[in-house]
């Protein structure tokens, strides 16, 4: 007994290698445009612009690559908590007109944190009840998930309708958060530094939860092998329904920036984004958080490089990092879920 305790004490596990290049590949998309911009203030402008569109779009994307990786869900209609999202912070801003109205710079925040948790609130619960009765009666049917998604997406947008009206409706950006931060001949937006700091505030949230709690480990096992979770006593699909929620949470928080940044409401401009979203999850890999993350800043520098230099190439950007990243690994980034 004492000899296999030994035994035991002594083998050591073999060291997860970790795999930068994809990292790496975000800091040399930067140094390769940086001559072909020319200039330093315009590329720091260009790159601050991208990394703030690059943090909207993961958070939109982000709880959808989890629901991909982990419930096999192909959620067509994930743009209408993005949509929706948008809509609550119209209406959570009528009782802060003067935090928004004010040029303190903490009331604004304070006005658009306030938007964000009401808006996760009610995308995390219409998710609830979007799980319930769209989902979870098509698991395991990827065909009739397409096409039942879909038509929950166009429902939802005409619900919108009915509520707010089917013209576009302004929306005005906190007057603390308007203008840009100049430092030297570089301008930054003040709200799309507020927009990268959240970003990076959420993807650390999310990357300690995932690698550092029980509920992250459940989440990764199931993505990985859900049967063996579910032989370990563990019930999978009360864990789906919390990630489903969390995702259309994450969705709403990201439809409230993506409605700042753009500063009109459309019904339909979380589905505008819907084909970008799924760009980013294929090229960062299905499940992956950090593949997500990685994929989004990517098609943001790339869309917003490409759309200087070559503006007629800006549209179909996109798709051609698609192509050359599957190319290059057919799996994503960082693939999780082996689907």
């Amino acid at each position: 007994m004492s000899t296999a305790a030994e035994t035991a004490s002594t083998v050591t596990l073999p060291k997860v290698r970790v795999d930068y290049l994809p990292v790496l590949l975000v800091p040399i998309l930067m140094l390769v445009a940086l001559p072909l911009v020319g200039s330093f203030s315009t590329w720091v402008t260009l790159t601050v612009a991208a990394l703030a569109m690059g943090m909207m779009i993961f958070l939109m994307a982000s709880g959808l690559t989890l629901v991909f990786g982990l419930m096999d869900v192909l959620n067509f209609g994930h743009g209408v908590f993005i949509s929706f999202g948008a809509y609550v912070s119209l209406v959570a801003l009528g009782p802060l007109a003067g935090w928004v109205e004010s040029t303190n710079l903490w009331l604004n925040v304070g006005a658009l944190l306030a938007c964000i948790l009401v808006a996760m609130l009610v995308t995390g619960a219409l998710g609830y009840a979007f799980e319930r009765v769209v989902i979870r009666p098509v698991y395991g049917q990827h065909l009739k998930q397409i096409l039942i998604t879909m038509g929950g997406m166009i429902v939802a947008e005409q619900m919108i309708h009915v509520i707010w009206g089917a013209s576009p409706i302004p929306l005005r950006l906190p007057e603390g958060l308007r203008g840009a931060i100049v430092i030297g001949d570089a301008a930054m937006e003040k709200y799309r530094v507020i927009a990268v700091v959240l970003g990076l505030l959420v993807f650390g949230v999310m990357h300690l939860v995932l690698n550092r709690t029980k509920i992250g480990l459940l989440i990764r096992a199931g993505v990985e092998n859900p049967e063996m979770v579910e032989a370990l006593g563990y019930k999978i699909r009360r864990l789906f329904v919390g990630v489903f929620i969390v995702g259309s949470a994450l969705a709403g928080l990201g439809g409230v920036l993506w409605a700042f940044y753009r500063q009109t409401l459309t019904a339909g401009m979380g589905m505008e984004v819907n084909v970008l979203i799924f760009i980013v999850i294929i090229i960062g890999g299905l499940g992956s958080v950090g593949g997500c993350f990685i994929g989004a800043i990517l098609v943001a520098l790339v869309a917003n490089y490409t759309g200087f230099l070559a503006p007629k190439l800006a549209l179909g950007s996109s798709i051609l990092l698609m192509v050359a990243i599957l190319l290059w690994r057919p799996q994503g980034l960082y693939p999780v879920a082996k689907r």
